[in-house]
């Protein structure tokens, strides 16, 4: 019997996909773009007639022991065999989970990995968590998020790169290598077995919610639409990112899920993205709630015109787009168009020859030694020294140490938002990971209540504090007003202060928070982040040395909430603040700058920048820039070398610097080395407000540092012909 082409294997994809899609009803293709959430027994019955396309895996906790992912997989396989026996067609369907910082073994939250400066760990780190998710049999992580995020009140800066574009391109084009493993520039034509789709969210400019509120409006520029919030995007677009996924806020009040401009004309058509759009949970019915459409049958309209192939959680696709489309208010192909992209991830997947999960395969991928190895290594790497007056690093034997604070001995805390498959038994904490290292003449006091440890601690040689924030004051949902540390951790910091015993706070944080009066009080200053399944052991790492500390700023650290926002690339103003004086842009009760700039960070060794040099390279219009780093220090270390630019004159006013390079550099002790960065057309153009690229010749500016900062810069002449 000959099987339909779609079916078979030897065919070419575009084949396949043609002869399915001549074979499907209006009904089928917009179940196929209908995606529904923790499908069970009450929906098996829409399954078989072929009306939902894709499960979204939304319960908490799934993954826990062997027995429980062997019935999170058998879950997915039992819905998995009624699409594909018993619907007409037998389509698969493709099951989509929150995969953000880790699966099982949990990363760093993004904001913490962003601070690593590493493509190479990033892209490592999503690698273990597809592993580890495609074992249970998921096919698609929502991840990762590239909104830039100039405020940190929002909750969701926890889930970014941070605040800069260049930076948080790089480190969207390996966390898309990480999760998708393609080297190529396009969507794969297969994914590998132990891959996943990735999801570039939140297109576009939700990090720019007013007032650091989730969900809310925005008003944004087409420069900085163009030149900040869209770069991450087209970065990870380039690295073949399979999908995107459309925001739930407006630009110019315009909802992203009805805007055709940016997801059809710019994404699709200006960018080529050949893969699928998915709308956030529920933001295409919630077209209603914005004032843009009056029912359900409207917001489907406007959304599937836009660009919206996929409608998450709402059912207006299902409901609607066959009526729409044979009332002619939706043209057959733009459903088509649709359906063949979701189709051609499929097809990508192998979900047609494989669409079972093996209820086995965790037990071999989840919590390896290797992963845990990884993002320790990540972890540590990621954590960011703030002050060190020498107390740092701590011996590891005949010291008294006293550890307390809220955050001294809690798991949960360490693993930071959306971690829906960690297990928070399977942390080590600060405590742990300290006690476990600790000589037999060394001795680890740890206190529960705050005045036991400052009445005691007079009787310890340091004075450990691990305070911040716990794992559900960042993340979705999760904005604060101020950025202040929570109540009480001030008070504990002055009280243990009038010990005069050395003090050192450990912070774990997901967003930039107040330390002002935190640098004031302690010795040393360790930002750690939420660290993840080894956030702990990573600590321990860089208290005791182990691990030199290497992590730097990806986001500004305000002096206090009223400087919000605050971020090192702004454009100038006519009245640029000189010291001491009046009438120009500055405040009259704060300094204007930040506590820590963009990129900050210091080690237990020192490096100096010297030796500038720019040449022209031969026949382009690019210039060499270098520069000599040298460790200056006793021991060895990693800075990271940060290359600035500023356009001195252009068309339009652009930013008094900008990140166009970076690089981690290794040192010995007295060592120097020379590092060098390419500068042409790619670094030195900006867009236009239609996101066209213009490249001046004339005069620029350049810095190498340690951090946005930077002062040993000098000039250079561009020409546009490399004359």
């Amino acid at each position: 019997m000959t099987i339909p082409a779609y079916k078979d294997p030897a065919r070419s994809v575009t084949e396949r996909i043609d002869d399915l899609l001549s074979r499907m009803s209006l009904k089928e293709k917009a179940g196929q773009l209908n995606q529904w959430y923790n499908l069970g027994p009450e929906h098996y019955d829409q399954v078989r007639k072929g009306e939902i396309g894709s499960g979204l895996l939304a319960n908490s906790s799934t993954a826990g022991n062997d027995h429980q992912e062997r019935v999170f997989a058998n879950s997915i396989n039992e819905i998995q065999k009624i699409a594909v026996t018993e619907s007409r067609l037998g389509i698969p369907l493709i099951f989509g989970r929150d995969v953000i910082h880790g699966y099982r073994t949990v990363a760093p939250i993004p904001l913490g990995m962003a601070a690593a400066w590493s493509p190479e760990l990033i892209q490592a780190a999503n690698a273990i968590a597809a592993k580890e998710a495609r074992a249970d049999g998921i096919h698609w992580g929502f991840s990762p998020m590239l909104d830039i995020a100039r405020d940190p009140r929002w909750g969701r800066v926890a889930e970014g790169f941070g605040e800069d574009p260049f930076l948080a391109g790089k480190l969207a084009a390996a966390a898309v290598k990480g999760f998708q493993g393609n080297d190529q520039d396009s969507i794969p034509q297969q994914f590998a077995a132990d891959r996943i789709v990735a999801c570039a969210k939140h297109f576009v400019g939700y990090g720019a919610a007013e007032g650091g509120r989730d969900y809310n409006t925005t008003e944004i520029t087409r420069q900085a639409l163009h030149n900040v919030y869209l770069a991450p995007f087209k970065a990870a677009i380039q690295s073949g990112c399979a999908t995107v996924m459309s925001a739930f806020h407006d630009i110019g009040g315009i909802p992203l899920s009805a805007h055709r401009y940016l997801l059809t004309d710019v994404l699709k058509e200006q960018w080529g993205f050949g893969g699928f759009i998915v709308s956030d949970w529920g933001a295409v019915w919630e077209l209603i709630n914005h004032g843009v459409a009056a029912d359900r049958s409207r917001a489907a309209e406007l959304a599937c015109k836009a660009g919206v192939d996929m409608d998450m959680c709402s059912m207006v696709y299902l409901e609607n787009l066959p009526d729409l489309v044979q009332a002619g208010k939706l043209s057959a192909a733009r459903l088509d168009d649709a359906v063949r992209r979701l189709l051609r991830i499929k097809f990508a997947l192998g979900l047609f020859e494989n669409p079972y999960a093996d209820p086995n395969a965790s037990q071999a991928v989840h919590l390896l030694p290797e992963s845990l190895a990884t993002l320790r290594r990540l972890a540590a790497d990621s954590m960011v020294l703030l002050k060190n007056n020498g107390v740092l690093p701590l011996r590891s034997d005949k010291l008294a140490i006293c550890l307390s604070g809220p955050l001294a001995d809690r798991r949960k805390e360490l693993f930071g938002c959306w971690t829906p498959d960690g297990q928070e038994e399977e942390v080590t904490t600060l405590k742990e990971a300290i006690a476990g290292r600790l000589g037999p003449e060394t001795w680890l006091h740890h206190y529960e209540l705050p005045d036991d440890a400052v009445k005691l601690a007079r009787s310890s040689d340091v004075l450990i504090l691990a305070i911040g924030e716990s794992a559900g004051r960042s993340g979705e949902d999760n904005c604060t007003a101020t950025i202040d540390l929570p109540a009480g951790q001030e008070a504990l910091l002055e009280s243990a202060r009038r010990m005069e015993i050395p003090i050192v706070a450990v912070v774990f944080g997901g967003r930039p928070l107040n330390l002002t009066r935190v640098m004031d009080w302690a010795d040393a200053v360790l930002f750690a982040w939420h660290p993840g399944i080894t956030g702990g052991l990573g600590v321990a790492d860089v208290l005791f040395g182990d691990v030199n500390p290497s992590g730097r700023l990806p986001i500004s650290f305000p002096r206090s909430s009223g400087q919000i926002p605050l971020y090192y690339n702004h454009r100038p103003t006519g009245r640029p603040m000189p010291a001491n004086s009046r009438r120009h842009s500055r405040y009259v009760d704060s300094l204007d700058s930040p506590l820590f700039p963009f990129g900050f960070g210091l080690s237990y060794t020192t490096f100096e920048y010297g030796n500038l040099q720019t040449s022209q390279v031969p026949q382009t219009p690019e210039i060499l820039v270098s520069a000599e780093v040298t460790n200056t220090g006793n021991r060895a270390g990693t800075t990271v070398a940060q290359c600035y630019v500023r356009d001195i004159v252009a068309s339009v006013a652009r930013p008094v610097r900008e990140l166009k390079g970076f690089e981690r550099v290794t040192l010995e002790a007295g060592e120097t080395k020379t590092i060098a960065f390419r500068l042409g057309p790619k670094e030195l153009s900006y867009l236009d407000d239609n996101g066209n690229e213009v490249f001046e010749a004339g005069r620029y500016r350049v810095w190498i540092g340690s951090d946005s900062n930077a002062e040993l810069g000098t000039e250079f002449e561009i020409s546009t012909d490399g004359r």
